[in-house]
């Protein structure tokens, strides 16, 4: 994932904002407690994760499922799942698994929101077949795809089938510079429970809002392959920490890297200081060397 990739990161200043004050209230609205934790990857390929898989590995999802307890799925975005592919990649993973689908670029980058029904009715009677391994679909938005459509926006999360858990992520600065934008749009998914997705990029600072809607966090980490990234994970596990404490349901935080064979890595490391401050017992990856599992 090269998406707000920097030629030097050491220039870029990866402090973590303040908390929108309205996540705070948001994160007090739950009562139930932290409920559940999904950390993973963006794709289980095998010539991505180089060095990921042991030797002789038959099934990636198979293997990448005993490794991990969810998966960003984004193969979805480039082509519509049919029910019977997502039975099969349901039945390759243990129980505990969940899959976290991005709803196909038809909907999202074609028809850029216009008259969508019926691919976004094929898609989501698709993806329930995931079950109670569906975690949580997310609705990527282009780039170029600014407030001044804030209709289709609006449209889209009022027609979206209210059994289906989705998250959005909105990528144009606009959203986030102008102030009373913002704030219509994150009330229009707090009034619909639509998860306000957080990316945290190099050269994208203005996506890292910290603003929740629901007291769900779907984060989407990209590191810059550099040392510092071990430590914006070290201050987003305080952050997380702090939104436990707060009320937090459900984490829902997925790794990127623009070299993306570093990512089993850094989730690694992350889950392993993770399972240190929460007292929690997550499955650590093992980074498979020379057809061997050793740990990180």
């Amino acid at each position: 994932m090269k998406f707000g990739q920097v030629e030097d990161p050491s220039k870029i200043d990866f402090t973590l904002p303040p908390d929108h004050p309205r996540t705070k209230e948001i994160l007090k609205l739950n009562k139930k407690g932290l409920e559940n934790t999904s950390i993973g990857c963006a794709k289980w390929n095998k010539t991505d994760l180089k060095g990921f898989y042991p030797r002789g590995t038959k099934d990636e999802l198979t293997y990448y499922s005993t490794q991990f307890n969810s998966i960003e799925l984004n193969a979805t975005f480039y082509g519509m799942p049919t029910p019977d592919q997502v039975i099969t990649w349901k039945d390759k993973t243990p129980d505990n698994f969940k899959f976290f689908p991005k709803i196909t670029n038809t909907v999202s980058h074609f028809r850029r929101l216009i008259d969508v029904t019926e691919p976004v009715t094929q898609f989501a009677t698709s993806i329930m077949k995931f079950d109670e391994k569906l975690g949580m679909v997310f609705l990527q938005l282009h780039d170029n795809f600014k407030p001044k459509d804030y209709d289709r926006l609006e449209k889209f999360v009022k027609d979206w089938p209210k059994e289906v858990p989705i998250a959005i992520e909105l990528r144009n600065t606009e959203w986030f510079t102008d102030q009373n934008v913002f704030d219509t749009t994150c009330e229009l998914f707090e009034e619909h429970h639509i998860t306000n997705i957080i990316v945290d990029t190099a050269g994208r600072r203005d996506m890292l809002h910290m603003r929740l809607t629901t007291p769900n966090a779907f984060i989407r980490y990209v590191g810059a392959n550099a040392e510092s990234d071990y430590e914006r994970l070290n201050d987003w596990l305080q952050r997380l920490t702090q939104w436990k404490k707060e009320g937090l349901q459900n984490l829902y935080f997925f790794v990127h890297q623009n070299i993306e064979k570093a990512s089993p890595l850094l989730s690694a490391y992350f889950i392993k200081k993770m399972n240190e401050e929460w007292k929690t017992d997550l499955q650590i990856p093992q980074m498979a060397t020379e057809g061997t599992g050793t740990l990180f």
